[in-house]
């Protein structure tokens, strides 16, 4: 070269096959998130129509009058607070997500730790009678549970009678029928949190319990220093997946009492169905639907917040 240094003509080869393989990897990636992309647009297509475009419709209706011809803003929302009715729909919506999701929880938790211990085909078959609550469709199996607390054939009130006490007003006296209604959803809704948990159980290392136990852990200590930190992040994000489906729970109190006695059962998604079609306002029954948007949000953003705190801390 002119400069009087030379560049050995075997060390430009591979740099000069390094640079095509890698653009050939780049290309293969692009290629692959393509076909990635393809393959996804229908199911995102379908999201788009059954779920982003109600979602935004709604919004629309619940701005609306009642006969759908001119646009009040939130005159909807601001009616809606003003109503006794609904703020006990409020009240009730939160008590029966709230307890249930919190009872759903520590059953859960605890029914997997007793399946976690249970040795080899024995738990594949316990695993399998404890599913059944969660399979069976949530409305026929809500029917049976009506039958059992139906006021003139209850197989409840049945017992109680064979040890002499009187009948129970199962689902017609308030407080009785919200604790029916949670009853119902714990039962349905527990089976889920077991298998959740008994999964992340299975994926701790016992590594870390014989660490535990080397150094004078107990049982109690083994629970709350290493199987709950490794199950936290599991734990969040199953409470807040029941979270939202509990919130949005329509079949169980629609099925057991039509929001009754007095209005004393209602949830949100029920009374958005008795506002919103039984009455004929669709935009005030929108508006209570969207009431749930500000609660189940506020909730997902701390749980995800914590989730990805741990995530990075993990990964640090």
């Amino acid at each position: 070269m002119a400069d009087g240094s030379s560049v050995p003509i075997g060390a430009m080869a591979p740099a000069s096959g390094a640079a095509r393989q890698k653009g050939s990897l780049h290309k293969l990636a692009r290629h692959r998130s393509t076909t990635a992309f393809l393959l996804c647009l229908p199911l995102i297509l379908l999201i788009a129509a059954f779920v982003v475009y109600p979602a935004f419709y709604a919004i629309y209706l619940s701005m609306l009058n009642k006969k759908m011809t001119a646009f009040v803003g939130l005159n909807n929302f601001a009616f809606l607070l003003k109503r006794h009715t609904f703020q006990l729909v409020i009240f009730q919506s939160c008590l029966f997500a709230i307890t249930a999701v919190v009872l759903k929880a520590l059953l859960g938790f605890i029914i997997a730790h007793l399946m976690h211990n249970i040795p080899g085909g024995n738990q594949k078959i316990w695993r399998g009678l404890l599913l059944v609550p969660w399979v069976i469709p949530l409305a026929l199996s809500t029917l049976s549970w009506w039958w059992m607390f139906d006021p003139s054939y209850s197989a409840f009130n049945w017992i109680l009678n064979q040890f002499g006490f009187d009948n129970v007003p199962w689902l017609g006296v308030g407080w009785i029928a919200r604790a029916c209604t949670i009853v119902v959803n714990v039962w349905y809704g527990t089976p889920f949190f077991m298998i959740m948990y008994l999964a992340a159980l299975k994926s701790v290392p016992e590594q870390l319990y014989e660490a535990a136990s080397i150094d004078g852990a107990g049982a109690v200590q083994k629970l709350f220093f290493v199987t709950l930190p490794m199950m936290r992040n599991i734990i969040a994000i199953t409470v807040l997946f029941s979270l939202i489906v509990t919130f949005a729970d329509f079949d169980i109190v629609r099925i057991l009492t039509s929001g009754g006695p007095q209005d004393m059962t209602h949830v949100f998604a029920t009374y958005a169905f008795q506002v919103g079609i039984q009455s004929g306002d669709i935009p005030l029954g929108a508006s209570v639907s969207l009431f749930m948007f500000p609660l189940l949000a506020f909730a997902a953003f701390f749980v995800l917040r914590g989730v990805t705190k741990r995530s990075k801390e993990i990964a640090a």
